[in-house]
């Protein structure tokens, strides 16, 4: 073969393995880069999930000493454990909570209840009061188990 030829065959092949270790170069800072990322948002997660879980248990404190109407507590709560803990809300006692969530879930609340009629509100007050005393001491141990629950 000749010289010439021998030469160009080692010149392509030196500029092969050039774009072949820049192709791997690439790759190996895309794969880092996702890494990167994904290991941000398992961090992410990891804090919002410690953050709900604190949430949880100042609320159960909150019904335990009374600071807060059992109705918002238990819708609360149901919303929480839908992200953390959603098997929790079919075993006792914490049923309780979605029951009553299921019971008031349709009330107005916030701006809507502003704008509603008040004999209307009057009446969906009743009936979460109703509701309330019903479940309370549902509700009570609940919170309490809640606050006790060790999240894994």
């Amino acid at each position: 073969m000749p010289r010439g030829l021998q030469l160009v065959i080692i010149a392509l092949g030196l500029i092969a393995i050039a774009v072949l270790l820049y192709y791997i170069w690439r790759q190996s800072r895309a794969i880092a880069e996702h890494r990167q990322r994904q290991r941000k948002t398992e961090e992410f997660q990891a804090k919002r999930r410690d953050e709900m879980i604190e949430s949880i248990r100042i609320i159960a404190m909150a019904v335990e000493e009374d600071q807060v109407e059992y109705s918002e507590a238990c819708l609360r709560l149901k919303g929480l454990l839908d992200y953390i803990a959603p098997e929790l809300l079919e075993k006792s006692p914490f049923y309780v909570f979605q029951t009553v969530h299921d019971k008031i879930q349709h009330m107005p609340t916030h701006r809507a209840r502003q704008s509603t009629e008040t004999k209307f509100v009057q009446k969906m007050d009743k009936e979460r009061l109703a509701v309330e005393k019903e479940h309370a001491d549902e509700v009570r141990r609940a919170a309490t188990a809640i606050r006790h629950y060790r999240f894994d």
